[in-house]
């Protein structure tokens, strides 16, 4: 029991405690409700341990509510779901920590998107797009909608879901490989020649978040807050397990050790131009080992004029 995540403690809570009392008390409004588990919170990414049950963990969900149903019923639904049991299934009342009283409960639809999206809906421009932290789209995608009778919420976060216009993607991916190389492939190793080695730590350290995030683009996944980046790298089908386990090999290999940093530095480097091939985004024939060779070509195929002419070096 005590190994349960945060998922399933959830639906397992809102269907023993919370639909019967919806059906008894408010049957007209959960008809237009949703109920899940969505958003901030290691639990929503599936990767809650026993460590991070010291704060916002417990039985709990969010319960989305149209604007308007918020304003009218919002006080009063919440007041009465306090009252109800807390603790669940041998598990203590949810421990909230000083920041997270607005995770759970009862929520305004329309200002839950607007907090990760900056808009109440799913953005239909590419340069609406470009605005939204990529972090924010994984929080608003993750977890589980229990269910959803009107429709509304899961319409936005299905919109969502099918991941960013493939233009935006190509701009991405392009970025990453200028990044990766000049991080990893290029300045790491002029560093440690020249025995500047905050600055070549700043490198590697720069080299490991870019790589990272170029596979989660190559999976069309989004790229889910820092200390859950490396970790979700296992969960994705292309080159995310391999690329888990040299990440390892690179942070705990001798840090004077450039020769066998820079071995493992190219072999990533090199899954990710054979990838990018696959993947028809560069000509299968290139035979350049230097990704900042393939950031440009990348950019050429972009279709929106405007996009395509955005030096591929800026985010």
């Amino acid at each position: 029991m005590e190994k349960m995540k945060g998922l399933e403690l959830s639906r397992k809570y809102v269907e023993g405690i919370y639909l019967p009392f919806l059906k008894e008390e408010f049957p007209e409004l959960l008809e237009r409700m949703a109920i899940g588990l969505v958003g901030e919170g290691s639990e929503c990414f599936g990767f809650d341990d026993e460590i991070s049950r010291d704060h916002d963990f417990g039985p709990s969900c969010c319960i989305w509510l149209l604007p308007k149903d918020f304003e009218k019923y919002g006080v009063q639904l919440e007041q009465k779901l306090r009252e109800l049991p807390k603790e669940f299934m041998g598990f203590p009342a949810l421990v909230v920590s000083e920041y997270g009283d607005d995770r759970r409960g009862v929520l305004n639809m329309n200002d839950w998107y607007y907090k990760f999206l900056g808009m109440e809906d799913a953005p239909e421009s590419l340069y609406d797009w470009r605005l939204i932290p990529e972090n924010s789209l994984a929080t608003a995608t993750n977890g589980e909608v229990f269910f959803d009778n009107l429709g509304k919420f899961t319409e936005i976060r299905d919109k969502l879901k099918k991941y960013f216009p493939e233009d935006i993607r190509r701009n991405k991916i392009a970025t990453r490989c200028m990044k990766i190389a000049q991080s990893g492939q290029y300045n790491f190793l002029r560093c440690m020649q020249r025995e500047e080695f905050v600055a070549a730590r700043l490198a590697e350290t720069e080299f490991i978040s870019e790589a990272i995030h170029m596979i989660y683009l190559l999976n069309k996944e989004y790229l889910p807050f820092y200390k859950w980046q490396h970790r979700g790298l296992k969960r994705l089908k292309i080159l995310g397990f391999k690329t888990h386990a040299m990440l390892n090999e690179l942070v705990k290999a001798p840090f004077d050790n450039a020769r066998l940093k820079v071995q493992i530095i190219e072999k990533i480097c090199g899954d990710i131009i054979e990838e990018l091939k696959n993947q028809n985004l560069v000509n299968p024939y290139m035979q350049s080992d230097f990704l900042q060779d393939y950031g440009p070509l990348v950019q050429q195929s972009i279709q929106d004029e405007k996009l395509r002419n955005w030096p591929p070096m800026l985010d």
